[in-house]
């Protein structure tokens, strides 16, 4: 029997199974995947919003302003990139300069710190590749970036290396109350629960209708990005918005942490919550985008493109509440922007729900003595000193080879991810927690030596390394 049953290894759930992992309970971490991140987190804008876009009054704003501040520490923490690079919302005729005031103004009601309104000469200093056309902006100098995949990653490892358990590949079925709480059937598994929080996402509202009435409805919703090559890294400093509309924050142009550049997204209601195609349409408007907010930007130094599933709802604001009757089942749906930069906050908002819920049914809550904050840092071989690289190979030789050329990633670096708690077992996999594949040939030249690795380490034949997913083969058979 668990205390605590997250279904849901996003940015969220691991959010939350990571503060829950502070106390002396026993916690599961459930995910449908064969990976944690492997939803809208894998696949999103990586921007730490200021705080100045979400309706006055809303959970998202009261999220969001309180999450941004959380990061510096969490991130240093678990030795994550995340950098405070400022964000502007630009303005290129007089309608969108009385948007921008009106952020402005909602930014203050909501806390912002660190806002003004800035003039053309103020703009090109920060940004000189924006078009002089330009009339204004909004800067918000504590919006940053981050890795969102790696965040995710590290808080599972934080979680598990402090006590949570982690089941991947474990789609939840059915759930079924019971005296004593929970059953819960989740692939050929079935686990016994006090308490359910439900963070499934674009699933979150099919899970919550397991157990009660239909109250809210996820509504789908595709963005399509174009993710350019590091030479394209420098074409912008901050995080560069255009003026919002009613169909959302707008596109965005951005540096990523890893030093590329990020253009997207778009924003299409769609049914199907697998569809992550992109299209010529989308991909498009993106790059019509681009090409009016910025002097120069070279659209054949693309080196992938790829969409993600936002998790919207009608009300337009987050649902974090226990279900109608139901102490022990707490919802946290809806999870769009900024859920990533509100993460933090909402964990320290359900685990507080919890307690309450935990004292209502008579369970203890303590926190654990033995909680450690820091995970084990991440080895990253090209950023150590020439001293330390040769004490590094001296120990462990695979840290003199390189597999990855783009990315310059040793096979020490990819060891030691697929050896960590919560470890890779995939080639994408590897590519999220270490960069392999992740540079200009998109894994062209080091797959295979990554493939190779991966069947060593985990001692399986190479034709069982999957791409990513369940079913996701990459070999079939030798040919010679």
């Amino acid at each position: 029997m668990y205390d605590i049953t997250v279904i849901g290894a996003g940015i969220t759930g691991t959010f939350i199974a990571r503060e829950l992992s502070k106390y002396d309970l026993n916690i599961l971490l459930l995910d449908k995947e064969n990976d944690v991140a492997n939803g809208t987190t894998k696949a999103n804008s990586a921007i730490v919003h200021a705080g100045y876009d979400a309706a006055e009054g809303t959970l998202k704003a009261k999220f969001n302003v309180r999450g941004n501040e959380m990061f510096d520490e969490i991130c240093r923490d678990l030795d994550v990139p995340f950098k405070r690079v400022g964000s502007l919302v630009t303005a290129f005729n007089h309608e969108e300069m009385e948007t921008i005031r009106c952020l402005y103004q909602r930014g203050i009601t909501n806390g912002v710190p660190d806002m003004k309104i800035i003039n053309q000469e103020e703009i090109m200093e920060l940004e000189g590749n924006i078009k002089e056309d330009i009339q204004g902006a909004l800067y918000a100098k504590t919006g940053g970036i981050v890795g969102p995949w790696e965040l995710a990653i590290a808080l599972a490892e934080n979680a598990v290396e402090n006590g949570v358990e982690l089941q991947l590949n474990r789609p939840v079925t059915a759930i079924k109350k019971g005296e004593e709480g929970y059953r819960i059937t989740a692939g050929n598994s079935t686990y016994k629960t006090k308490i359910i929080i439900n963070c499934a996402g674009v699933y979150a509202d099919q899970i919550d209708q397991m157990i009660n009435e239909k109250t809210f409805e996820i509504l789908p919703n595709r963005g399509e990005y174009n993710l350019f090559d590091k030479s394209m890294g420098n074409l912008v400093n901050t995080v560069v918005f255009g003026c919002p509309s009613a169909a959302g924050k707008g596109t965005v142009i951005l540096p990523t942490v890893h030093g590329n550049l990020l253009l997207g997204p778009t924003a299409e209601p769609i049914d199907n919550k697998e569809d992550t195609r992109t299209t010529f349409e989308g991909l498009t408007t993106i790059n019509d985008h681009a090409r009016d907010t910025l002097k120069q930007i070279g659209f054949s130094e693309v080196i992938t493109s790829f969409s993600g599933i936002r998790a919207k709802v009608e009300t337009k604001d987050f649902i974090i509440e226990k279900a109608a009757g139901k102490e022990d089942f707490i919802n946290v749906a809806g999870i769009d922007s900024p859920g990533l930069t509100a993460a933090p906050a909402i964990a320290e908002y359900v685990t507080e729900m919890a307690k309450e819920s935990a004292a209502s049914m008579g369970m203890s809550f303590n926190k654990k003595e033995t909680f450690n904050n820091r995970r084990t840092p991440s080895i990253h071989f090209m950023e150590l000193s020439r001293k330390e690289q040769e004490g590094l190979i001296e120990k462990d030789s695979r840290f003199g080879r390189v597999i990855c050329r783009c990315e310059n990633i040793t096979e020490g670096e990819i060891v030691d991810v697929i050896n960590r708690k919560a470890g890779a077992t995939t080639l994408d996999g590897v590519k999220r927690r270490a960069r392999p594949g992740s540079g200009r040939c998109q894994g062209g030249f080091c797959a295979p030596r990554v493939m190779e690795i991966l069947a060593r380490e985990l001692n399986v034949e190479m034709k069982d390394v999957l791409k990513d997913g369940l079913g996701s083969y990459i070999l079939t058979e030798q040919t010679k």
